[in-house]
């Protein structure tokens, strides 16, 4: 077996395998594989340098699929002291947008995937814009056509079309017949003279096979007879995709391929083209899909799929790449919660999943709830009192309201936008639903009147207010003193107190909430629209309760909407 070395990092290995042939040798008899038709890709030594890059097209939002095979393409350069290098594949002129391109690079910014090469960073492999290398793949191409590896297919969409049509027919695969692949110099001259458009195709072996070692999936082979002679250039003289990737990819040294597993049979025909000019193979390792909950490719009708819907709603960057990276890698341990630069320290390529990963939003909320709590306690406040402020609740966005707020609410909070119920609940009373909801009935039968009317004497005489003006320590004497009285303590006492003040039967600390309450009061950074009920609203509206109502399960004679007009 003749082994060919193909750079420090790599050799192909090659059964038989003739040199680049020249414009004298006839079509009609042209073969690239003789012998055994294998040759097989595999590792030998490592490259001075790791260089990886990430190639997205420019025709819409940034998908969570795509950001991920960033993370792990930015991890492996960053772990491996290598290049990440950022490419923008926008050969699809139809489809392609300066704002999508723009999108882009905003989300990589802001997921915090920084490239070392790229649009806005200068390096000495550019253009990094497809559409600015196009000299550069004619010119390979005419190295193709000029070797013999390529030639000119005049064949119309018709016919292409009916030759699928007739491979159907008969169970074969959808391949391109050859039909032009053994024409004769004075036939190609013929059409050329008429005008008739033609694309190129490259010459495949119709035997023989590709083996690679992916560094994710193992050993992968492809058998040449599925594939058929394939275009590289369109009629209209521009590049099609694997061709252009496999330029760019050697042109720019790209030393390992990190991509998702869609583009694994892409493999092959690149591999063919790698061979054909002379450009060392890359180290290849496709990553799984991102699933939805029923295994089914993750997609829009199952939510918000892009990085730019997930930053809208407020997810942190450092939770989405923390969640990300998760999808299909672990450090081996039972720890899920990392940060960029631990991530860094502990990614390998060889602890990527093969198998696919399921997308769990619940589980992203959950993490980013976590980011949340590990934020410098001075950056959460400032975060959620500018939502609040921004939301219309509040009429400042910091303050001693805004720190007690955020401290109380804190650990029900996964989203900062999330707050804002979080408040306007607070600053809520719906006691009139609490009270005629079932759940009150136990409550309703303690006698709940009569433990009012001491509440309502409490507030009446002042000693509630005096005690709210001491802070914690005299809300929770005068707590212990108002129980004694009424021989009451435990949930006999704590859950009636809870329903008079709040109007509801669950919530946050009932003292820290209940401060808050008179603080907002006094404070005055409540706005008008926010609805909030004062203390003194709420027991104006408890004087109207009708116990006696309530106890016959009737309706209260007043509602707390009429109360409140």
């Amino acid at each position: 077996m003749a082994t060919l070395v193909a750079m420090p990092r790599m050799r192909l290995k090659f059964t038989s395998f003739p040199p680049f042939l020249g414009q004298s040798y006839r079509p009609r008899r042209l073969s690239l594989f003789n012998g055994r038709r294998t040759f097989s890709v595999s590792a030998s030594s490592a490259q001075d340098q790791v260089r990886v890059r990430f190639a997205p097209s420019p025709t819409g939002n940034l998908h969570v699929g795509g950001a991920r095979t960033a993370l792990f393409n930015y991890l492996f350069a960053r772990s491996n002291g290598g290049k990440f290098v950022l490419r923008i594949e926008d050969t699809d002129l139809e489809r392609s947008t300066k704002e999508s391109e723009e999108a882009v690079l905003q989300d990589l910014s802001w997921l915090g995937l920084d490239w070392d090469e790229g649009p806005g960073v200068d390096g000495d492999y550019g253009p990094y814009r497809q559409s600015e290398r196009n000299s550069l793949y004619k010119q390979y191409a005419e190295k193709l056509s000029e070797s013999g590896y390529v030639y000119r297919c005049f064949c119309s969409s018709e016919e292409l079309e009916r030759m699928k049509e007739i491979a159907k027919l008969k169970q074969l695969p959808p391949v391109y017949s050859g039909k032009w692949a053994s024409a004769t110099d004075v036939e190609v001259q013929e059409e050329l003279e008429k005008g008739t458009p033609y694309t190129y195709r490259f010459r495949v072996p119709k035997e023989g096979s590709l083996k690679i070692n992916d560094l994710i999936r193992g050993e992968v082979s492809w058998n040449l007879d599925t594939l058929g002679d394939f275009v590289i250039m369109r009629s209209n003289g521009q590049p099609v995709y694997n061709f252009c990737v496999t330029v760019d990819d050697a042109t720019m040294a790209i030393s390992h391929v990190i991509r998702a597993e869609e583009h694994l049979p892409n493999t092959l025909r690149q591999a063919l083209i790698y061979k054909a000019l002379g450009f060392p193979m890359p180290y290849f390792a496709h990553v799984s899909l991102i699933l939805a909950p029923d295994r089914s490719k993750l997609s829009k009708r199952h939510g918000a799929t892009s990085v730019g819907q997930f930053r809208e709603m407020g997810y942190l960057p450092q939770a989405m790449v923390n969640y990300l990276a998760l999808l299909g890698w672990g450090d081996g341990t039972e720890n899920e919660f990392f940060t960029l630069e631990q991530l860094v320290e502990k990614f390998s390529i060889g602890r990527v999943n093969k198998s696919g990963a399921i997308f769990d939003n619940t589980k992203l909320r959950w993490m980013n709830g976590q980011h949340l709590q590990a934020l410098p306690s001075e950056e959460l406040k400032k975060r959620i009192g500018e939502q609040w402020k921004r939301a219309g609740i509040l009429t400042e966005s910091e303050g001693s309201f805004v720190e007690d707020a955020v401290e109380l609410l804190k650990d029900g909070i996964y989203l900062v936008p999330e707050a804002d119920k979080g408040l306007s609940d607070l600053l809520s009373y719906p006691l009139h639903a609490t009270l005629t909801s079932p759940e009150a009935k136990p409550l309703l039968e303690d006698n709940l009147s009569e433990f009012s009317a001491s509440f309502i004497a409490a507030y009446d005489n002042g000693e509630l207010l005096a005690a709210l003006e001491e802070g914690h320590a005299g809300w929770k004497n005068w707590v212990k003193s108002f129980g004694k009285s009424l021989k009451r303590k435990g949930k006999s006492l704590f859950m009636p107190l809870r329903v008079l003040l709040t109007g509801k039967f669950h919530g946050p600390d009932m003292g820290a909430s209940v401060l808050l309450l008179h603080k907002a009061d006094k404070d005055g950074v409540v706005t008008p629209q926010t609805g909030f009920v004062t203390l003194d609203e709420r027991f104006k509206k408890l004087r109207q309760v009708d116990w006696a109502a309530l106890t016959k399960d009737q309706p209260l004679l007043e509602t707390a909407e009429a109360v409140s007009n």
